[in-house]
């Protein structure tokens, strides 16, 4: 704790500088008001720092080493003994890709007159924070108050899960030496992205996965895909498996698990567990002022303003537990500062894209099928498969489809699922249709750049219209 405290007056303190906070911070200056932002660690949070971009570093360099193992079908001769993966190397890119980032956005910030503070947050009253800062205990009076603190991984109670050897996602960024096998628990999005990178590297993978099904509702279709891209890359999927302990056996993890009934076992050399984040908001003291949760009591509890049951006090991001993607984080945080400053907007969760970073890529954005079928909309599906697209044959990227989704009465577009080289890009030309209420028709009467990935949603529309041009 600092020698001194020093008492600021801000009109917005945010507290929290992830991809919430720290575009909050931006929006609100750029609007006149004076801003200042708390984060205890590195600006950028999360997603910046130890989760979105690392990992889609590292998805890159995991990917080249893949291409060149498969140079063949390229009409490449290269001699594999002379190629192999050092991994201090990749640890290096991807840690000098974050800091440029990071110094990017700190870059943004000053620029914007946005007043930086580095130390841990605790509300002393509905308007006043205390930070315990390294150089300067501060009092800061704001006037609004936005809560972007984020979210922690998650643990779940195992035996042995605390024995060298069993890490989490922030640790498996950090591995600077490959293992030869590696157990990952929990088959969602990051336990699904880390088994591809790891596969890819050469790691001999196993997901064990509670659920029936992994990537929770990706839906059956996308999940065959992922399976058989698994299966190819010899990533081995093992679904309604309960995870008992974890316990060490000559020199290897052993992790014990039920399914069906029946007690199984597989080996690795490191354990990484995989199974979620959960909303971070220790040592805050919500409780003290009245900051009421969720009905699950996990994330703080907002309105379409992003106003938590405090007037003037607002929270934003993967600690409301919302949706957690950081896309919907630095939305809301846009909303929150439109209100404060009086323009009054509500958030809209209706149309959110998502993705997911396996080989291949998944997108997501709108109503699939089944909830359609739920709110009992008649709809039709437009379909188009990667592998009658020029740009991805001659990428070799084959795999994968995309599935279009109409209202049948309107014509609007709903919905799609896209799985497939670039279906992380693919996925915001069909969330700008949705947002506007476009049709098939008008999809289809826009003209798209050939040859390009692209094209698969102009034949997807074309399929629903009328017929697909290069798929029969």
């Amino acid at each position: 704790m600092g020698d001194s405290k020093k008492n600021l007056n801000k009109e917005i303190t945010i507290i929290g500088g992830g991809v919430g906070g720290y575009v909050a911070a931006i929006k609100a200056a750029q609007m006149g008001a004076e801003v200042a932002l708390i984060e205890k660690e590195n600006i950028g949070g999360v997603c910046l720092n130890r989760g979105c971009i690392p990992t889609k570093a590292m998805v890159r360099s995991a990917e080249v080493y893949d291409n060149i193992n498969d140079a063949k079908q390229f009409g490449l001769d290269i001699d594999k003994e002379a190629v192999s993966v050092n991994m201090k190397k990749v640890v290096k890119r991807k840690d000098r890709v974050v800091r440029r980032l990071v110094k990017g956005v700190e870059h943004l910030l000053k620029s914007h007159d946005v007043e930086i503070i580095e130390g841990e947050a605790e509300f002393v009253d509905e308007n006043k924070v205390f930070v315990n800062s390294e150089d300067n205990d501060l009092e800061i009076k704001s006037e609004k108050i936005i809560i972007a603190t984020g979210s922690k991984v998650s643990k779940i109670p195992i035996d042995g899960i605390d024995l060298p050897g069993v890490i989490d996602s922030n640790q498996a960024l950090e591995l600077d030496e490959l293992p030869e096998k590696m157990v990952i628990v929990g088959g969602g999005y990051i336990g699904m992205e880390f088994a591809f990178i790891y596969a890819n590297f050469g790691v001999e993978v196993t997901v064990v996965e509670f659920l029936d099904e992994i990537l929770g509702n990706c839906g059956p279709d996308m999940c065959k895909e992922i399976h058989r891209s698994a299966r190819r890359k010899g990533i081995n999927i093992l679904t309604g498996s309960k995870v008992e302990k974890i316990r060490e056996e000559n020199n290897e993890l052993v992790v014990e698990y039920t399914k069906d009934k029946e007690k199984n076992e597989v080996k690795g050399n490191k354990v990484l567990m995989a199974v979620g984040r959960e909303p971070y908001f220790e040592g805050l003291g919500i409780d003290k002022i009245g900051i009421k949760l969720d009905k699950n009591e996990r994330g703080i509890k907002v309105n379409k303003k992003m106003e938590t049951n405090i007037p003037g006090i607002y929270a934003i991001g993967d600690v409301t537990d919302e949706i957690q993607l950081a896309h919907v984080a630095s939305h809301q945080g846009m909303i929150a500062v439109k209100n404060i400053l009086g323009k009054e907007v509500e958030m809209d969760y209706d149309v959110v894209p998502s993705a997911i970073f396996t080989s291949p890529e998944i997108a997501n954005v709108g109503l699939n099928p089944e909830q359609a079928e739920e709110k009992g909309i008649d709809y039709e599906i437009g379909y188009f498969p990667f592998r009658a697209n020029g740009k991805a044959l001659a990428q070799g990227e084959r795999q994968g489809f995309i599935k279009l989704i109409q209202e049948t009465n309107s014509g609007k577009i709903i919905g799609a699922k896209i799985i497939g080289t670039h279906a992380s890009d693919l996925i915001s030309e069909v969330t700008l249709a949705i947002k506007n209420e476009l049709t098939a028709e008008d999809i289809a009467e826009t003209i798209h750049t050939h040859p390009t990935t692209a094209e698969v949603i102009h034949e997807a529309a074309l399929d629903l219209v009328e017929e697909s041009i290069h798929f029969a």
